[in-house]
């Protein structure tokens, strides 16, 4: 198993995981449980998601296009130009 990306959030790495999940990419998270304890742990370096190392590549591309992602022009809202609204 290769840790190839520390999400900032739970909600990041739930999603993540399940885009993976859909590209049929077997994927764990690392330090779930101690989300709970960020007001006594550093919050930086907690969550990790790993992967198999031979799907470590394809993974990393996917989460490559994930970040690299940008609006369609008129999907935006007008008081929030070029963000992105899932």
């Amino acid at each position: 198993m290769q840790r190839i990306y520390e999400p900032e959030s739970l909600l990041e790495a739930e999603m993540l995981m399940g885009m993976l999940a859909s590209e049929g990419v077997s994927v764990h998270l690392i330090g779930r449980d101690l989300v709970g304890a960020a007001g006594e742990l550093p919050m930086q370096g907690l969550l990790a998601l790993a992967v198999p190392d031979e799907q470590a590549e394809y993974a990393r591309q996917l989460i490559d296009a994930y970040n690299a992602a940008q609006p369609l022009v008129g999907d935006e809202p007008e008081s929030y130009p070029g963000t992105l609204i899932c």
